[in-house]
C-alpha cells in the first residue's frame, strides 16, 4: 500500500505532540523577569523534547521518502513509535515540574529509550519489506548512531540514581550527536554525481 496516509497521519500526530508541550508552559503572573525563573526548568526541558521530537519527525520523514510502500507491519511499527512519543509531553512536564529530579529523569530516558527501540523496530519492518538490496537497506547501513543512542539511553537511566545531571548530560549528548545532518539517505536516493 501507499505510504501518503502513514506520513500525513505521522505529521499530524508530531505536530499535536509538539502543542501538547508547548501549552504545558503556564504563563506567568507578573510583569517582571523574575516571574520567569521559575520557568527555566520547565523551559530547559521543553527545548530538550523539541529537539528530540524534532528530531524523530525529521528522520522519519527522510525514512519514509526511501521507501516505495508500506505494509500492515509497518503500519503498526510506525503506531508504536507514535505511542512512545505521545508520552513525551508528560515526562517533559513532570521532569521540567520537578527541577530535574532523578525519578523523572529516568522515566524521561525510558521514555527516549522506548522511542529509539520503537524507531529501530519501524526500520526493521520496512527493511524487511524492502528487502537487502532496497535504497534503503543501502542508504542505513550499520546504523552506528541509532546503536550509540540506544546505549547512552540504557546508560542514563540507572545513572539518574548517581546524579541526573549525568543523565541529562547523555540525553543532550545523543541529541547533539542527532543533530548533525544524517545524508545517508540523501546520498543514496540522489544516485551517483555525474563524472
Amino acid at each position: 500500500m501507499g505510504k501518503g496516509r502513514l506520513e500525513a497521519f505521522s505529521d499530524g500526530v508530531i505536530a499535536i505532540i509538539i502543542t501538547i508541550m508547548v501549552l504545558e508552559m503556564k504563563v506567568p503572573h507578573g510583569t517582571d523577569f523574575a516571574t520567569l525563573a521559575p520557568l527555566v526548568p520547565v523551559f530547559l526541558s521543553y527545548v530538550l523534547s523539541f529537539v528530540f521530537v524534532g528530531i524523530y519527525w525529521n528522520n522519519h520523514h527522510h525514512l519514509l521518502h526511501a521507501v516505495q510502500k508500506v505494509s500492515g507491519g509497518a503500519l503498526w511499527a510506525n503506531l508504536h513509535l507514535l505511542f512512545w512519543l505521545s508520552l513525551i509531553p508528560f515526562v517533559t512536564g513532570w521532569m521540567g515540574e520537578n527541577h530535574f529530579a532523578a525519578t523523572p529523569v529516568a522515566l524521561y530516558g525510558v521514555v527516549l529509550l522506548m522511542c529509539g527501540v520503537a524507531y529501530f523496530i519501524l526500520v526493521r519492518v520496512l527493511l524487511s519489506h524492502h528487502g537487502r538490496e532496497s535504497a534503503l537497506a543501502r542508504a542505513l547501513g550499520k546504523d552506528t548512531k541509532g546503536i550509540v543512542s540506544l546505549a547512552c539511553y540504557l546508560a542514563a537511566i540507572p545513572l539518574c540514581l548517581v546524579h541526573a545531571w549525568i543523565a541529562i548530560a547523555l540525553y543532550v549528548a545523543v541529541a547533539i550527536m542527532w543533530l548533525v545532518p544524517d545524508r545517508r539517505i540523501e546520498r543514496v536516493l540522489a544516485g551517483p554525481l555525474p563524472g
